[in-house]
């Protein structure tokens, strides 16, 4: 058995690739491998800003022998009269086998001919040349560049590149224009500690090899290295702690220190200057991880930052962190001080200056329209008028601190400091937090809003950057996305569930009926350029919606892609209207779905309500009605078996009512069970009923019956698209 080793040398990588190349090696290797009949019985794989690697042990020295059938032309055609025609004579000249080998086999299309084909293993060197440009050019990610004068496109140029079959070089070469990367032995160590070529004796030496050099290949190791080096701040932001991880070789933490009166500026904004622009680590007091109901820890004048520099020059790197830290916090506290002169409500005139979108006009405008938007999901919420009031202020200066000094130079702070300012304005608490929160979620994974007032506000603006965006026709389309309509669909539907786990109340938003009356606006109010009139806007929002639903339900809560479709129904607009017009409970009947199945309960009723709700079909029945009484004359009754199903019926309106008002889908799911048995005497017992009697009154009685089952369990889901296990 052989061990490879892969390293592709690179200029200083993005961070944010070496994770994304290194997964997709972990995914494609062993798949590549396989369709050649090869398997390793391990790989590894490694990544530094330098290098991606891969090491793969337990090869075999070549390909498996094989048989292999080919099928050739009908026997028909291949042979006449017993003798071979030129198209048997062909395929067999083609296979480099004797007429005398070809068998005639029957099949569904009928007969053909076949040959056995014996095929030698090619030896795993051979197939490794082949495999690993592919797993080099399959590489995707963004922002890809040529260099030279060559085609090869990577994140950076490559500049060096090992193959190691144990300890010989494999032959092959990266071809870019009139140049080519071919492959050696020799790696590179790191930029200062060992700027001079590491040679590769073995494969498997690889980890040691660069150790040796001053390289940690080992991400995981890197990332645990630097870890115990910060200490429990790491936990607080692991994607800092992911993204310096891929930005050192040889990671050694240093402190450094600031002025305490950078202090004054926001806690927010001195972590946003040190991890967005300087990718510092903050220093709390301890303890620095504190239980939910007790405060943050107070930020300390001093920061870690990870070096990947000589660690024996560790206090002269500090003091040059220290003086970039400076001159970034100074900046702040100059915009802080400035952006302090006048109130928060001041700015709003200023976003007359910054446009929105060409044809929807300036951020001003953009404010006027989600106050607008806010007002109405207010009207709907039926909130008492104070809170209506703080919604409407909210709204008002929710986008005011964009043109303030500080969110210019610092965009990530937008909101941040317009929580702050608005306090010092004197602004209400409810009314300060909303401004921050009606950014949440800023993307998957992120917290939701708490306060009404930013669920409200968050709603509106994103509402009305979906309705506004739609109505010019800019949908998105395939991974272009520009305005982020699907994370913004996204943040809709999670802040309308809530968050049960951090004790974040839903929302009972009709989304139905919002979207009506926010398309009908748009149109209305820009006529000259919707692409869109008001009925067609509201279907091709309805539908995003509905699509960004069936992705959370099955991606975000691990619902099963049928049962997602039992909740949304399969092709059903009522089921579509119903799912948007209460987000909650399409969420928590896929959820319930989701739980029966793996309970068992979901066997219990599967089969007799879709075999009532095929036979329905072929009746008339309105779904909407559930009260047999109405619809099934007793006095048409010819088996025990009708009258004893007529009375389970009646039984069940409780529990279905139940289910409508409550959403207690469990007593619907339990009066079900209950009911099997009585159909399946309906159906298959001694006092069985024909359902399609050549009476056509019986028929349409028997049918009814079948058809108000069907719509009480229609209550819970469309049974049809639930694929059985």
């Amino acid at each position: 058995m052989a061990a490879f080793l892969l390293e592709v040398g690179t200029e200083e990588l993005p961070a944010d690739f070496v994770d994304l190349a290194l997964e997709q090696w972990r995914q494609k290797i062993p798949v590549s491998l396989a369709e050649q009949y090869l398997a390793a019985e391990s790989m590894v794989v490694y990544g530094t800003p330098r290098r991606l690697a891969v090491l793969l042990q337990g090869l075999p020295e070549q390909q498996p022998d094989r048989q292999e059938e080919i099928k050739g032309p009908p026997a028909a055609a291949a042979f006449k009269a017993g003798k071979p025609t030129k198209a048997a004579l062909g395929f067999a000249r083609s296979r480099q086998v004797s007429v005398d080998d070809l068998e005639i086999r029957a099949t569904d299309k009928g007969e053909f001919v076949f040959v056995q084909l014996a095929i030698p293993g090619r030896p795993t060197r051979e197939i490794l040349t082949d495999l690993v440009p592919q797993w080099i050019n399959g590489l995707e990610g963004r922002r890809f560049m040529r260099w030279g004068d060559g085609d090869l496109r990577f994140p950076r140029p490559i500049r060096w590149l090992v193959a190691l079959l144990d300890d010989a070089v494999l032959p092959m070469a990266l071809v870019n224009g009139s140049e080519a990367i071919e492959s050696d032995r020799l790696s590179r160590g790191h930029r200062v500690l060992h700027p001079d070529p590491v040679r590769l004796t073995q494969a498997t030496g690889y980890l040691d090899s660069m150790r040796a050099a001053y390289v940690e290949a080992d991400l995981e190791q890197r990332r645990s290295r630097i870890a115990e080096a910060v200490g429990p701040v790491a936990e607080r932001y692991p994607d800092l702690l992911q993204e310096v991880t891929n930005l050192v070789e040889w990671p050694t933490a240093i402190q450094g220190q600031f002025e305490p009166e950078f202090l004054e500026l926001p806690a927010a904004a001195i972590i946003t200057i040190m991890i967005e622009h300087q990718r510092y680590f903050p220093v709390f007091e301890p303890p620095l991880l504190r239980p939910k109901d007790e405060p943050e820890a107070p930020l300390l004048p001093a920061f870690l930052a990870v070096s990947n520099g000589d660690p024996a020059r560790s206090e002269l790197i500090a003091a040059g962190n220290e003086r970039v830290i400076r001159a970034r916090l100074a900046d702040g506290q100059f915009f802080y001080q400035s952006d302090r002169a006048q109130p928060l409500e001041k700015y709003v005139s200023q976003l007359e200056t910054i446009t929105f979108q060409a044809d929807l006009g300036t951020v001003r405008s953009k404010v006027e329209r989600l106050s607008q938007a806010a007002e109405q999901i207010s009207q709907q919420l039926q909130l008492l008028a104070p809170e209506r009031e703080a919604i409407q202020r909210t709204a008002l200066l929710c986008k005011a601190d964009l043109v303030t000094q500080m969110v210019y130079e610092f965009p990530e702070l937008q909101g941040v400091m317009g929580q702050e300012y608005a306090r010092m304005s004197g602004e209400a608490a409810e009314v300060a937090v909303g401004i921050f929160e009606h950014y949440l979620p800023r993307g998957s994974g992120d917290d939701l809003p708490r306060s009404l007032t930013g669920k409200v506000v968050g709603l509106a603006d994103r509402l009305d950057t979906l309705v506004s965006i739609f109505g010019l026709g800019m949908l998105p389309t395939g991974s272009s996305d520009p305005f982020a309509l699907r994370r913004a669909a996204n943040a809709v539907v999670k802040i309308v569930w809530g968050d049960a786990d951090q004790d974040i109340e839903p929302l009972p938003l009709n989304l139905l009926v919002l979207l009506q009356q926010l398309a009908d606006r748009f149109v209305g109010s820009f006529a000259t350029v919707a692409q869109f009139d008001a009925a067609d806007l509201f279907q091709q929002l309805q539908d995003f919606f509905l699509q960004r639903i069936r992705t959370l339900l099955q991606d975000d809560l691990g619902i099963d892609y049928d049962l997602v479709n039992a909740a949304l129904g399969d092709n059903d607009l009522e089921y579509a209207e119903r799912a948007l017009k209460d987000l909650l409970d399409v969420r928590d009947r896929a959820i319930f779905l989701q739980a029966i199945r793996q309970s068992g309960d979901l066997d219990g009723i599967y089969e007799t309500v879709n075999r009532s709700t095929r036979l329905a079909a072929q009746g008339t029945l309105d779904t909407a009605q559930l009260d047999a009484a109405v619809v099934v004359n007793p006095d048409l009754f010819q088996q025990p078996s009708e009258p004893t199903f007529y009375e389970a019926l009646l039984q069940l309106i409780p529990q279905t009512q139940a289910a409508q008002s409550e959403r207690n889908y469990r007593q619907l799911v339990d009066a079900l069970r209950q009911i099997a048995p009585t159909v399946s005497q309906f159906f298959d017992g001694p006092e069985s009923v024909l359902v399609m009697d050549p009476d056509p009154a019986v028929q349409c009685n028997r049918l009814n019956l079948l058809a108000i089952l069907r719509n009480h369990a229609r209550i819970l889901a469309d049974f049809g698209a639930i694929v059985k296990n």
